[in-house]
């Protein structure tokens, strides 16, 4: 019934060059700085096109040389959090999500901010037959859906400027408006906690929360569902388990990254 994926995730993830330069971006952002050489074996990608990428990402500020070496760029260095890797926050999550979905019922997931997009970096889906699963790896805008709204909430009033600089008219529902978007920020802060309701995906529900480490925001994790099985007591619930989970995850991090 509700899925945002028209494809199985392994073939998305193979067959756009979007994918392909996310990818590269996510393990530059993992290895702090790495030559074109060691991407290419990670990514098992020929050099000639790993230089492409960086070239393109480079025009744009989302990577930068540092001799022969390359790093995030100043685009995306705006952020905090950035020194909790992608690889160790999923794993981190991974069994707080796998108990969620035991608990709620329902999808789990984690995403981070990359510039100016929510991604889904990991998933664990419902084990009923209709459930709700996000597109891992795939991206969405910041200021759609509760997952993408609670990164932008907290993230530098440089990334806000950067969502309110693209076309507003693009923002709908309730955040039609830049009073009304920096009004519903301002709730998600005050309660730590975002909801949203057939954003993303038709007939669904989102709830989710910050995970934070001490130099600001790292991700966020979700509970997704169908509108029709999360009833006022399943939200309640999930809330406050969400948050639950949330502090867990923080206190890991702050440990390290032990669970």
């Amino acid at each position: 019934m509700t899925t945002a994926r028209d494809r199985p995730p392994e073939e998305a993830a193979e067959d756009t060059s979007f994918a392909r330069g996310l990818r590269l971006l996510l393990t530059v952002a993992d290895r702090g700085e790495v030559r074109a050489d060691e991407l290419g074996t990670a990514l098992d990608m020929p050099i000639s096109t790993v230089y492409r990428y960086l070239r393109t990402l480079g025009d744009f500020g989302f990577v930068d040389r540092n001799g022969g070496r390359f790093r995030l760029g100043p685009r995306l260095l705006i952020g905090t959090g950035s020194n909790v890797t992608t690889e160790n926050l999923i794993r981190v999550t991974d069994a707080p999500l796998r108990m969620l979905v035991a608990e709620t019922g329902e999808t789990a997931v984690v995403a981070r901010r990359i510039g100016l997009q929510s991604v889904c970096l990991h998933q664990i889906e419902s084990d009923e037959a209709l459930r709700v699963a996000l597109e891992p790896g795939g991206p969405s805008p910041l200021y759609v859906g509760a997952l993408g709204r609670l990164l932008l909430a907290f993230a530098p009033p440089e990334v806000l400027d950067g969502v309110l600089a693209q076309d507003l008219d693009r923002i709908n529902g309730d955040t039609s408006t830049e009073t009304a978007l920096r009004a519903s920020l301002a709730e998600i802060v005050m309660t730590g906690t975002a909801t949203s309701e057939s954003e993303l995906i038709e007939g669904s529900i989102t709830i989710a929360a910050p995970i934070f480490r001490e130099d600001g925001i790292v991700g966020a994790i979700g509970l997704l569902g169908p509108v029709f099985r999360c009833d006022a007591l399943w939200r309640t619930k999930a809330t406050r388990r969400l948050q639950e989970t949330a502090r867990a995850i923080n206190a890991a991090l702050a440990d390290g990254g032990s669970t």
